[in-house]
């Protein structure tokens, strides 16, 4: 059986975090994924880490900014310890940082590879979370995530299926070219054209127009490890942790 997780990031406009921790493990959920705000603080981390063993959760997995990872790989490697983190996800960098040619994402895939040997030398695994601005060709006609998981083939990925989509690309395809490097997955699904605007056009799994059937089975052929739900911007984050786990049971 599938064991499902949780990116925190959908739950960051309904306070508290141990609410949201306790709504999880009463759900169902085994893992959740951190993302940067909650490592702000590194005296909150045993906090963190005494909630997610109250509710039975783990986290397996978090999202840290590519300078947090470049700049502070001790306090990183700290954080991973503490909580039990077995794979670093730099997960975007800024919009004005987004190279326009092949040259620069390729260099970024470069300077992923240099700051990963910290974390690969203790044995975790690090690697890139996609967006859509991936798959804006280049002037070569290489796509940006090619170039970027070209710096290294240790380079892991998590596959966020839907904005792989969102780039106008068929996430089969995808599956199937890093089906060997793909080390987590985002489960999240995209509304139907002309719905929930209010919620930057993203539905609860199962409730949008992804095909998660055969985009699931693909995906268990991969070396992926952990399918984390995801909602970008929800107005209820128990409706969409709810209905989510609910599909994904059935999957």
């Amino acid at each position: 059986m599938t064991e499902f997780s949780y990116q925190l990031y959908s739950s960051r406009n309904f306070p508290p975090l141990a609410d949201t921790l306790k709504m999880l493990g009463e759900l169902g959920y085994t893992q959740v994924e951190g993302y940067g705000g909650l490592f702000a603080d590194l005296g909150a981390i045993d906090e963190l880490k005494a909630d997610l063993a109250d509710n039975g959760l783990a986290m397996p997995t978090g999202h840290f900014g590519l300078d947090m990872v470049r700049d502070q790989p001790d306090r990183v490697l700290q954080i991973a310890e503490t909580i039990g983190v077995e794979a670093i996800f730099v997960p975007a960098i800024p919009a004005e940082e987004r190279s326009k040619d092949a040259a620069g994402w390729r260099a970024l895939g470069e300077t992923l590879a240099r700051v990963a040997e910290p974390y690969w030398k203790a044995g975790l695994t690090f690697g890139w979370h996609n967006h859509a601005f991936e798959f804006v060709g280049t002037e070569t006609g290489e796509m940006p995530l090619d170039l970027i998981m070209a710096g290294d083939p240790k380079l892991a990925l998590e596959l966020d299926v839907a904005w792989v989509v969102r780039g106008g690309q068929d996430p089969l395809v995808w599956i199937d070219k890093f089906a060997d490097r793909i080390a987590a997955a985002h489960i999240k699904d995209i509304a139907p054209e002309g719905e929930c605007a209010d919620e930057d056009g993203w539905a609860d799994v199962g409730h949008g127009v992804m095909d998660w059937t055969a985009i699931m089975a693909a995906l268990r052929k991969t070396n992926a490890r952990w399918f984390v739900m995801e909602h970008d911007n929800p107005k209820d984050h128990s409706r969409f942790a709810s209905r989510s786990i609910e599909t994904a049971r059935g999957l």
